[in-house]
C-alpha cells in the first residue's frame, strides 16, 4: 500500500454509518439497565499496542457502554496468541491485534475498523538503536549483537523485519548474538535506551506516539531505518459475531471523530479517527507474509 492513500473511497460509507450511529445514541440514552449484564461486548487488547493504559480503557470503556447500550469489558492478553487463540475460541467479540495476525487468520476475523494515523491507515516498522550509535543505518550492521523484537505475531516488530533482512540477503537466524522478545513495542524502546539490546524493532506509530508523551525515553534512542508503509493494526470482530452487534460497534467506532468526548479519546491515542473496512489496505502485509513463509521452507 503506497504513502498516497486517499481517505475519500469512505465517505459515503462513513455516512451511512453516522446514521446507524444515531440510531445506536438514541438507544443508548437511557442509563444502561442490569438486564445488559449478560449482553457484554468482550474486547481483546494485548500491550503491543496499549501499554500502561488502564485509566484510558476505562474511560473508553464507560464511553462505548453509553453509546452502544451494552456492558463492555476489556480483556487484556500478554501477546498476539493469547488474542488470537480467543476470537477463534469464541472468547472475545473484539479485539484490537495486528494486520500480521489478521491477515493469517481471516477464516475467523472479521475486519471491524482501521485506525487512522496522520490522515491514513497505514503505518511503519522503525529499526532503532541507542542514540550514540551514528554508525547502523540497517540489519547488517548489528551482525553479531543483540536484537530486541516485540512479538512473534506483530507485523512491524517482527513479520517486516525478517523481511528486510531477507530481501538484504541476510539470514535472520543467525544474524544476531542473541534476539528476544518484549511483548510490548514501549519494552523494545526501554531495552535499547538502556543499553540492554544494540538495536530493536518497534512500530512506528507507538515510538512517534511516546516521543510526544516520553520524549527522554525516545531520545535516548535513534531511529535507523523506516520500512514501508503497511496496513495500521486494525480493530475485529470475531468471525461468528451477528451483524446487528458488529454494525453497531463500526457504527460508534466511526463516529468517535464527530462527538468531542470522542475527539477526547482519540487524541489521547494519538489518532485521527477510526474507518470503516477495506481489506486491500493490508495487502502489503499478505505480501510479506507469503514471502517469508516460502523462505522459511526453502532447504538451506
Amino acid at each position: 500500500m503506497s504513502g498516497n492513500f486517499d481517505a475519500n473511497p469512505f465517505r459515503r460509507r462513513r455516512e451511512a454509518l453516522r446514521r446507524i450511529g444515531g440510531t445506536v445514541l438514541a438507544a443508548a440514552a437511557a442509563p444502561l439497565r442490569a438486564q445488559h449484564t449478560h449482553d457484554t461486548a468482550r474486547i481483546g487488547t494485548t500491550a503491543v499496542i496499549l501499554d500502561d493504559q488502564v485509566g484510558f480503557l476505562n474511560t473508553w470503556r464507560d464511553y462505548l457502554e453509553r453509546r452502544l447500550g451494552r456492558r463492555v469489558r476489556f480483556v487484556q492478553r500478554a501477546s498476539y496468541r493469547e488474542i488470537t487463540e480467543a476470537l477463534h475460541a469464541d472468547e472475545l467479540d473484539f479485539a484490537w491485534v495486528c494486520g500480521y495476525p489478521y491477515a493469517a487468520n481471516k477464516q475467523f476475523m472479521r475486519l471491524l475498523a482501521m485506525p487512522l494515523y496522520r490522515g491514513k491507515p497505514l503505518y511503519q516498522s522503525y529499526l532503532i538503536v541507542p542514540a550514540a550509535d551514528s554508525a547502523t543505518h540497517g540489519f547488517g550492521d548489528l551482525q553479531g549483537r543483540i536484537f530486541a523484537y516485540s512479538d512473534p505475531n506483530s507485523n512491524s516488530g517482527f513479520l517486516v523485519p525478517q523481511y528486510e533482512m531477507l530481501q538484504a540477503g541476510l539470514d535472520p537466524a543467525t544474524l544476531f548474538r542473541k534476539s528476544f522478545f518484549t511483548y510490548a513495542h514501549r519494552k523494545v524502546v526501554v531495552a535499547v535506551a538502556n543499553g540492554v539490546a544494540h538495536g530493536g524493532a518497534v512500530d512506528g506509530y507507538v515510538w512517534e506516539t511516546l516521543a510526544l508523551r516520553s520524549p527522554g525515553l525516545t531520545a535516548r534512542t535513534r531511529v535507523a531505518l523506516k520500512s514501508a508503509e503497511y496496513g495500521f493494526p486494525p480493530l475485529v470482530a470475531r468471525g461468528t459475531l451477528d451483524d446487528r452487534r458488529y454494525e453497531a460497534m463500526l457504527a460508534v467506532l466511526v463516529g468517535m471523530s464527530d462527538d468531542p468526548q470522542g475527539r477526547e479519546l482519540l487524541k489521547a491515542l494519538n489518532l485521527d479517527g477510526f474507518a470503516p473496512p477495506d481489506d486491500r489496505v493490508f495487502d502489503g502485509i499478505v505480501r510479506v507474509l507469503r514471502y517469508v513463509s516460502l523462505r522459511e521452507q526453502l532447504p538451506a
